[in-house]
């Protein structure tokens, strides 16, 4: 099976917790990520060259769907017991991951764009390697 497959979501849990955010996948496993987010107003951009995750939570932070995006490491059997999916982008691609929700390749870097006022529900977005971790959350404009 190949690993570089879009593979669609399925809803997991979430707490959110002093210090950062917890994902509970379908396996029973948990990840940890460090935080808190750093609210971002308008679209945010990742640091090049990170792995990114896109957390689309409901409401109550309770529930949610998680999507790596360009994720080449990770086979599709193992996002599929997970819960979390997947979405592969070509160069200058974009693609709707929730509705409301959008990335797109910017370069080496991801462009994750939300419209809050149609997700009901809180955005994540998490850029990570082997030598930091960055977590935000797209926030409202304060205008």
């Amino acid at each position: 099976m190949s690993a570089r497959n879009n593979v669609p979501p399925s809803t997991i849990g979430v707490d959110l917790v002093d210090g950062g955010v917890v994902v509970e996948y379908h396996d029973g496993r948990e990840v940890f990520y460090h935080g808190p987010p750093e609210p971002v107003e308008g679209p945010l951009t990742t640091p090049p060259g990170k792995e990114v995750h896109v957390l689309v939570t409901d409401p109550d932070g309770v529930e949610g769907v998680m999507t790596y995006i360009n994720d080449r490491n990770t086979h599709d059997d193992i996002l599929e017991t997970t819960g979390v999916g997947r979405v592969m982008l070509e160069r200058d691609d974009e693609e709707e991951l929730f509705p409301g929700v959008t990335v797109a390749t910017e370069a080496y870097s991801v462009r994750v764009e939300a419209d809050l006022s149609v997700v009901d529900g809180r955005v994540f977005v998490f850029a990570e390697d082997e030598m930091s971790e960055h977590a935000y959350e797209l926030v409202e404009s304060a205008d």
